[in-house]
């Protein structure tokens, strides 16, 4: 049972979440109760989120079940009591969630990065600038078009950081706002293309639809573009329903340079030559020093 929210249309989204919140309370035939997961979609379209889970459960018996939203959606999710465990990758949100009692701690977990991807014509002529903020404002001054989210997902809250350091307040019609763009990263890539327009976007979502669309990365390699992605436990204190020892158990497997750090080092290897993510737990950056 995998839910993907992202996919959902306005009213399959509706009960969509109605499910999620029966599912939350709900054991499963043997009895034991499973880790609910709310995720960025990106990860679970990358297939890294499947991996994980698939690999904890057979390792330890524990079921861990997940929905998909944007950050912003799946802290939400969160905020009502009847999820477990978040992963995210937008800091402001997940300090906010954080300090308004909704979650313990932000544990790092993995990282990979952004890049801006663009048409091989390049009409902003910003292929191979070294500062992101630098090839934004040349698409604003050439009115090139881009792509933005908009919907308060991690990468739309990251996209937006970077105009912010870039001193531009995006706006006009060169800036287009995709009004499916919280059905996730590879939606709203495919759509760029189409436009042949600009985004910035994961590198994971680009190298796992690379083959079918046109649009080429263009900018990467700024400091700035570095997206870490983090765990976050639902506090018990204020929703004593959740299933935090199952949750923390999963929390420490993900985090383990043995275990979970392993999967992440090498998932993607295989098909891409490439990892997709790079481990980034406290327990990995130590056995590292």
């Amino acid at each position: 049972m995998k839910v993907f929210i992202g996919k959902c249309s306005a009213l399959l989204l509706v009960l969509c979440l109605l499910f999620v919140a029966g599912c939350a309370t709900l054991s499963l035939p043997d009895g034991d109760k499973f880790v609910f997961l709310s995720s960025t979609i990106g990860p679970i379209d990358s297939g890294i989120v499947g991996a994980l889970e698939d690999q904890f459960e057979k390792e330890t018996g524990i079921r861990v079940r997940h929905v998909g939203a944007g950050t912003g959606a799946a802290l939400k999710m969160a905020e009502k009591g009847q999820i477990d465990l978040v992963l995210a990758h937008a800091k402001s949100l997940e300090e906010k969630f954080i300090a308004d009692g909704f979650g313990t701690q932000r544990i790092p977990l993995m990282y990979n990065d952004f890049v801006i991807v663009g048409p091989v014509a390049d009409p902003a002529a910003i292929k191979g600038e070294k500062s992101a903020t630098v090839a934004l404002k040349k698409i604003m001054s050439q009115g090139a078009k881009f792509i933005s989210r908009g919907d308060k997902s991690g990468t739309h809250v990251a996209e937006m950081e970077l105009w912010k350091k870039a001193d531009v307040k995006p706006q006009g019609a060169w800036y287009v706002i995709y009004e499916k763009g919280s059905e996730g990263n590879v939606p709203t890539l495919k759509y760029t293309d189409q436009q042949s327009a600009y985004t910035v976007i994961d590198r994971a979502t680009y190298l796992s639809i690379k083959d079918q669309i046109k649009v080429v990365i263009l900018v990467e390699g700024d400091e700035a573009l570095l997206n870490f992605i983090s765990l976050i436990p639902v506090n018990p204190a204020k929703f004593p329903k959740v299933n935090n020892q199952d949750t923390m158990t999963f929390v420490k497997w993900l985090t383990s340079p043995q275990k979970g750090q392993m999967i992440i080092r090498d998932f993607g290897k295989d098909k891409y030559g490439a990892p997709l993510f790079f481990p980034n737990s406290l327990e990995w950056q130590k056995n590292k020093k």
